[in-house]
């Protein structure tokens, strides 16, 4: 009997979506035609890739309609936001846009005896590897610079987001992307692993879990496959005692609740200056009990379900273990009937924590944030520091200097200043410690996808 893939709804526990198990040999072959159609691509000029890829990128708009309906099925985003067009297209254009400056090659001599140069040319076949949380940002972050840059891409998405990568490659099909040259993939873990160790891929880009980040790194091992890993986070806030408070407020919680705090940046625990620490708390509170639990079909809602019942059961089970450990939640259940006990979870805000709490030390992924006060910079720079995960830090200050001085020191990919939750295309994505390796977007994830080749030509002979 032929083993699938079953996307399974948060809204209501159905098979939203199905599909069959890719036979490892099966997608070899798919993979190796990849690989020879990469030559001829390459060879195509810049202008020509960027038009395709644009095109490509146009023909998904286009499919709007369907995707934001799709994306609530599958993984619970409310439809009243739009799927993740806005951010798709804004990094996507970016990347069109710098990708000669990017790749310009380096040149140190052209003259009457020498040329000597290093250019970067494409990797070759580049794997995308890409969660559920955000199926299509996460994805083309990558596919879309890899393709301009002249590999051969293949997509392999998250059951839980079954149909993303399928959708992205008929539009790219349709838009006039070779074939044979961007590939989707419905493999199992086993599959994907037997791939990886053939050395199937030049290139992978993961996104995803420190457990799964590590079982392609284990996999990957001896093939020398360059590998780009975005895992964990626990993002930290730092609300200085002459913050915006009312500003602060309103871009923190959202970044703690937005996606039912099912972001890669979003905010998970919170430091607050004693001197503000009650009003911040007090306003937070009154900030998430506005939200609207309920079915992502309803345009009404702003919070959907978790995407999965397991996803929902840790941010539970870390919760509960907080609250018995002299935790404080603030929120009150009454404002939120929706909350079934499954993936329909109510956000949380919770006080009197620790750093003995694993809602505080450990990855929630979910809608609760942890909130202390801290007496200064230090006090709040260790706390930010004691964690095993680096992707953003987010600092509250009217003091740039300030900022910048406690950010040198926080262990973190990137550090905002008065903001947080966001990704800027033209700074390269990136993190430290369990948070993974690798580089995305900007121009540095274009040198992250293709490789440095050196030219040292003597023109003239002895």
């Amino acid at each position: 009997m032929t083993k699938t893939l079953q996307c399974i709804s948060p809204i209501d526990g159905t098979v939203f979506a199905e599909r069959p198990v890719m036979d490892p040999d099966k997608a070899a072959k798919l993979l190796a035609n990849a690989r020879h159609a990469q030559k001829a691509w390459a060879a195509r000029p810049l202008d020509e890739r960027i038009k395709l890829v644009n095109a490509g990128v146009a023909r998904l708009n286009e499919m709007k309609d369907e995707v934001v309906p799709e994306l609530a099925h599958m993984m619970g985003r409310p439809v009243r936001y739009g799927g993740e067009f806005g951010g798709m297209n804004e990094r996507s254009a970016y990347m069109a846009e710098i990708v000669e400056r990017a790749l310009a090659p380096i040149v140190l001599e052209d003259s009457e005896s020498f040329a000597r140069r290093i250019e970067r040319v494409p990797h070759g076949l580049v794997g995308v590897i890409a969660p559920w949380n955000y199926p299509y940002m996460t994805a083309m972050n990558t596919i879309v610079p890899a393709l301009i840059a002249g590999n051969a891409v293949a997509v392999k998405h998250a059951t839980q987001t079954l149909l993303v990568g399928e959708r992205i490659v008929r539009a790219f099909h349709e838009a006039g992307i070779p074939e044979e040259l961007f590939v989707n993939l419905f493999l199992d873990h086993a599959g994907t692993e037997k791939l990886i160790g053939k050395r199937s891929f030049d290139f992978i880009n993961f996104t995803g879990s420190v457990g799964g980040g590590r079982a392609i790194e284990r996999a990957a091992a001896g093939t020398f496959t360059g590998l780009g890993l975005e895992l964990g986070g626990k993002d930290p806030a730092y609300v200085m005692e002459d913050a915006d408070i009312d500003w602060a407020v309103d871009v923190l919680m959202d970044g703690a609740m937005f996606n039912a705090g099912q972001c890669c940046c979003g905010i998970e625990r919170i430091y607050v200056a004693e001197k503000h620490f009650d009003s911040f708390v007090e306003k937070s509170v009154d900030w998430v009990g506005k939200l609207k639990l309920g079915s992502p079909l309803d345009e009404g809602t702003t919070i959907g379900p978790m995407a999965n019942k397991r996803f929902a059961a840790e941010v539970r089970s870390q919760t509960e273990d907080a609250l018995a450990q002299g935790a404080k939640a603030l929120v009150d259940p009454k404002r939120f009937p929706e909350d079934d006990g499954g993936t329909y979870l109510m956000p949380q805000i919770l006080v009197d924590v620790n750093h003995q709490m694993r809602v505080m030390r450990e990855e929630s992924f979910g809608p609760v944030v942890g909130i202390m006060p801290v007496k200064d910079d230090a006090e709040a720079l260790d706390l930010m520091n004691d964690c095993e995960f680096g992707l953003t830090a987010s600092l509250w200050t009217a003091d740039p200097e300030r900022a910048a001085a406690i950010g040198a020191d926080i262990e973190t990919g990137t550090v905002f200043m008065n903001r947080a939750d966001y990704l800027d295309p033209a700074l390269c994505w990136t993190g430290c410690k369990n948070t993974g390796r690798g580089g995305a977007l900007s121009e540095i994830g274009y040198h992250n996808l293709t490789r440095p080749k050196s030219y040292h030509m003597r023109k003239k002979q002895a």
